[in-house]
């Protein structure tokens, strides 16, 4: 058990550094700016009380759309010190989603950087309540933000708030519907920092952390942010879009010590030109998240770079990594094993524990679990069972204690009668030397189900019958029988999430109209 004082507001996380005598230090580094922690703490305060100046009252929404600056701590830290719930959104969605976002939340205010006003003007056009408006590069009709820093007082003492008062929300994905308002609580962030931080990232004040994925996810909120102020280390901010080139000119530049990014892009990071050459050499470790991280790009990173991969599973509800390696017990291609505090389950789909080596649900318990879903109380009662969270995934555990992913349950394919996991067919292909990635689906053949691959080649290969035949015999030799692909598909591209992720969805989508279209006596 965690101790978390009965009166805490998540703020104080900043206010543990002062305490601590590290006023000085350098909290942020982004671009050409530097911000020490006494610094970061000044300007927290006076947006708090500038947010309170504008009306803003406790529990009220104010809602966020920034890039990767030091506006963004700021932001979300100063609304939670007055009793506000920030609630940080992704950067690249459209005007819609951010519609949907201040009707859902009934957001009071909206922070944005200038790069992001056409869309929030838009998602406000025609919208019933008055919402303050707070531009970082100024805009008509919005106040300043450095004008709302420059005007607030440099004191201000955190708000008596609850350790179970909502702090802040995170709004999930939406991949099946809309998204939903993951409502998390005070006590939340100090215990993903004192726990996975803590014992598997073994973070230190002498740390300087990098995180591609950005702060408004779970995942890069964690890595470069709460986990980093915690510790009194220091973070980079890249408020760009994280294409390997600019990555790895980041890490050369800044020198940090951890490193976090998600398989798509570590993968993307290999088969640049010119990048086993780079020097990464200030990197102690590496972190991947968001999607299982293939065996092959592990090896291939561990030989090219000398640097140790930790992947794991976590969740927006969950607020970070539940699952993971670490230097000490590591698999490649697995998610590891449970972080210290949380628990977990393989569940059949009637709730009960699976046999030892079998497949099913994963369900976690630890107390870094949202509260609910904001005004989604069927959702809620079907996601939070209790002290349980039905994380959605269909896993294994092998005679080590160690899960392995096996896909989302929608995922899974049934060929003759049994599982298949898209996700163990993917990597064997992506160990290939012919393959860069790969993503398998299950397609209906004369009414059967058969495994279809979409598999994108490595310059200097060129898809033919031949090489169909080889990869399906490398499946053969390396899976069970019935897990090599039916059918292989060579493509340019695969349809990803905003996030990176694949969507198998759509290409099952993709195989179904091809099917309408042959029944048609349509070419396809």
């Amino acid at each position: 058990m965690i101790a978390v004082p009965q009166w805490y507001n998540a703020s104080l996380l900043v206010d543990r550094n002062l305490e601590a005598g590290r006023e000085g230090r350098v909290a942020v580094y982004c671009c050409e700016e530097e911000v020490t922690y006494g610094e970061l703490a000044r300007r927290i305060n006076s947006l708090g009380n500038a947010l309170r100046e504008l009306g803003v009252r406790r529990e009220q929404r104010v809602l966020m759309v920034l890039n990767d600056t030091p506006a963004f701590p700021v932001t979300f830290f100063a609304a939670i010190r007055i009793g506000a719930v920030p609630i940080p959104t992704n950067t690249l969605l459209k005007s819609d989603d951010y519609r949907f976002f201040l009707h859902d939340s009934e957001a009071v205010a909206v922070v944005f950087d200038p790069v992001h006003e056409e869309k929030v003007r838009a998602a406000l056009n025609g919208h019933p309540e008055e919402v303050r408006l707070i531009s970082t590069g100024g805009a008509e009709g919005a106040h300043a933000f450095g004008e709302l820093i420059s005007s607030g007082g440099e004191e201000l003492s955190p708000a008596r708030t609850h350790r179970d008062d909502a702090a802040f929300w995170l709004y999930s994905s939406g991949s099946t519907g809309r998204p939903k308002g993951a409502v998390h609580l005070q006590h939340d962030i100090l215990y993903t920092c004192e726990t996975y931080a803590r014992h598997v990232l073994k973070i230190t004040g002498d740390d300087r952390c990098f995180s591609a994925s950005k702060l408004f996810h779970a995942y890069g909120l964690g890595n470069n942010m709460t986990f980093p102020y915690w510790a009194g280390a220091s973070t980079v901010l890249y408020p760009g879009k994280p294409a390997p080139q600019a990555v790895l000119e980041t890490i050369e530049r800044y020198r940090p010590t951890l490193f976090y990014s998600v398989p798509t892009l570590y993968n993307a990071i290999l088969n640049h030109p010119g990048a086993a050459e780079r020097d990464l050499s200030s990197v102690r470790l590496c972190v991947s998240a968001a999607e299982a991280l293939p065996a092959g790009i592990w090896r291939r990173w561990k030989e090219t770079f000398g640097l140790t991969i930790l992947d794991g599973i976590g969740s927006t509800e969950m607020l970070h990594i539940f699952c993971s390696n670490a230097e000490d017990a590591l698999k490649p291609g697995s998610s590891g094993v449970p972080v210290p505090g949380y628990e977990l389950e393989i569940r059949d789909e009637h709730g009960y524990p699976v046999e030892p080596g079998e497949a099913g649900y994963l369900y976690v318990k630890g107390d870094s679990a949202a509260a609910y879903y904001w005004r989604n109380h069927e959702k809620t009662k079907k996601t939070m069972q209790g002290e349980w969270l039905a994380a959605g995934d269909w896993y294994r555990q092998d005679e080590d204690g160690f899960f392995w992913y096996e896909g989302r349950s929608d995922d899974m394919i049934k060929v003759g009668g049994l599982w298949v996991s898209p996700v163990e067919i993917e990597s064997t292909l992506g160990e290939h030397p012919a393959v860069v990635e790969a993503a398998a689906v299950g397609v209906q053949v004369d009414e059967l189900t058969r495994i279809k691959a979409y598999v994108i080649l490595r310059e200097g290969y060129e898809g033919s019958g031949e090489l169909v035949g080889e990869l399906q015999d490398w499946c053969k030799e390396r899976l069970k029988r019935y897990q090599y692909p039916h059918i292989v598909e060579f493509v340019e591209d695969l349809p990803r999430t905003v996030t990176g992720k694949i969507q198998r969805f759509k290409l099952r989508r993709r195989s179904e109209e091809e099917v309408v279209r042959r029944a048609e006596g349509e070419v396809v």
